[in-house]
């Protein structure tokens, strides 16, 4: 067992293989241990969420290698078929890798009952066990920016199917249209650990009937509450994406399901006490300025984040300039427009009383590659605002946390090594620490591809899925890192090299495309190895 870093109140637990990773999951759920909160399980990890201030590291260390995870004796779960159309785009390099045919993959693919061990990666995405060891390939050199919904894949020892569209790694060798997550559904994910799963060639096999004909998005729209309304905004001008986001939805993503949120939660929190409303209420995400729209009644309203210029014009289209980071008011019928930003990526826009958006899963936050949450603020929509309940008094202003970044700038991101800096060589993580990286414009609230000299690594073996952080910096076969952000992945295949500290991911949700990025490291890589099998 070897207990690895990730970041503060936070440790990879690593065990030999998934039986003694599932023996100890049980063992911690089965009398928990004061202080740990959520535990992340993957293919012969734990990630181990703790508050330092309940239970120190070296205690944490302790309590774990005195655990002893008994037995996995449960009776198998139901059984879940499902039909495939085996015409993946990587199912004829799968054949290459194993030396063999395409009919002899698919024969062998379908010729085992698979077990759910674990979910993770992305809501309703299931790590299948226990299939034929001839189909363990490794992941693909660099990861696809897009997989279609319902993709079969192989990765290492598992395979898995994709719940909907994303970017991922994984040998794609077909597709399924059965609908794997819906939240119109009870459990929502189709696959839930301990069920089996037995796949069919849909190419062979009875015609399989499908329940609903046409793929439902597991986006749902947010459906007002009928709740007292102040005013309204209607959309009239959109640039990118504007989305609803708050502090997100902690604590589900042993569910696959991330936290998500706020790029830059401070810039969220303190729009939001600028108009009076508490800190985790939903404002709009707005990137790189580009909104206009109207008010129906009186608002007050407040913009914090990235800094761009407000223009208010009046009904009688007398226009004015509004400060950013204060709280003004508006009128019937004013027309705001949010500039560009001279610096930083995003902007949060909150309105006193907060905006009328159901929660989803218990967040209004939209989660990209999740895809739960409120739908993406479109042009002609009308938000709107509801009345302040109490008399919670608006907040004078404060200064930011931290200079907004620039293209073209470099900004130092601390980061704290590991957990699988010992795959690197030496000289990869003096280069990951000393070079300047590129951001590229293949960027986005999942994460940051960088460009530079690519690291080389000393342990070329494929790596199991294990869970990942915001802020991990995971690196691909191709020595290019990516920094996941608010809606990164929950589980990942390739090493992460360090993690940025938790109080530089608001500074780097605002990092835009063209700057620089230079890690500086806090801390040295210390695994904690702890002999013996303790499980």
């Amino acid at each position: 067992m070897r207990v690895l870093p990730v970041a503060a109140g936070c440790v990879l637990v690593e065990l030999a293989d998934l039986g003694e990773t599932l023996a100890l999951l049980k063992a911690m759920h089965g009398d928990p241990i004061a202080g740990v909160g959520e535990i992340i399980p993957a293919a012969r990890t734990l990630l181990v969420q703790f508050d330092p201030a309940e239970i120190s590291l070296d205690a944490l260390t302790d309590v774990l290698a005195s655990r002893r995870g008994a037995d996995i004796e449960e009776s198998p779960g139901p059984l879940v078929e499902i039909p495939v159309r085996y015409d993946g785009e990587d199912l004829q390099e799968v054949a290459s890798l194993i030396g063999t045919t395409v009919e002899e993959v698919v024969r062998r693919h379908c010729g085992r009952d698979y077990l759910v061990a674990f979910t993770g990666f992305a809501p309703g995405f299931a790590y299948l066990a226990d299939g034929d060891p001839r189909l363990a390939v490794p992941r693909r050199t660099s990861p696809r920016t897009h997989v279609p919904a319902g993709s079969v894949g192989l990765a290492g020892a598992f395979s898995g199917i994709y719940p909907k569209a994303s970017p991922g790694g994984w040998q794609l060798i077909g597709n399924t249209p059965l609908t794997l997550f819906d939240l119109d559904r009870t459990p929502a994910s189709l696959l839930q650990p301990g069920y089996r799963v037995r796949f069919r060639d849909m190419a062979i096999s009875a015609p399989y009937e499908i329940a609903q004909t046409t793929r439902k998005s597991p986006v749902k729209a947010a459906t007002r509450k009928g709740a007292a309304t102040a005013a309204a905004m209607e959309i009239t001008i959109i640039g990118l994406p504007v989305l609803f986001q708050d502090l997100g939805r902690p604590g589900q993503s042993h569910h696959g399901i991330g936290r998500s949120g706020a790029m830059d939660r401070g810039s969220l929190r303190a729009a939001n006490r600028l108009v009076g409303n508490p800190d985790g209420a939903a404002a709009l995400e707005i990137v790189l300025g580009g909104l206009s729209f109207r008010i129906s009644g009186r608002a007050v309203m407040a913009v914090s984040g990235a800094p761009l210029a407000i223009t208010v014009t009046d009904g009688s289209g007398a226009r004015i300039s509004a400060p950013h980071n204060e709280a003004f008011a508006l009128d019937e019928g004013d027309r705001v427009t949010l500039a560009a930003p001279a610096a930083g990526m995003r902007s949060y826009l909150a309105m006193r009383g907060g905006f009328d958006v159901a929660p989803v899963l218990g967040s209004a936050a939209t989660d990209t590659l999740g895809q739960i949450g409120p739908p993406t603020v479109l042009p002609g929509d009308v938000i709107p605002i509801l009345a302040k309940a109490t008399g919670t008094a608006i907040s004078l202003p404060q200064p930011p946390a931290f200079e907004m970044p620039r293209a073209g700038e470099t900004v130092m991101l601390d980061v704290v090594l590991g957990p699988r800096t010992d795959w690197f060589t030496q000289d990869a993580v003096s280069s990951f620490l000393w070079q300047d990286w590129t951001v590229t414009a293949q960027s986005s609230r999942v994460g940051i591809r960088l460009q530079g000299e690519p690291l080389e690594r000393q342990n070329n073996g494929e790596l199991p899925s294990e869970a990942t952080v915001h802020g991990a910096v995971q690196v691909p076969a191709s020595g290019q890192p990516v920094l996941f952000l608010a809606d990164h992945p929950i589980t990942g295949g390739y090493p992460v090299i360090a993690n940025v500290a938790r109080y530089h991911l608001d500074l780097a949700g605002q990092i835009p495309v063209g700057a620089r990025i230079r890690f500086n490291a806090i801390s040295r890589f210390a695994p904690r190895t702890i002999p013996g099998k303790h499980i």
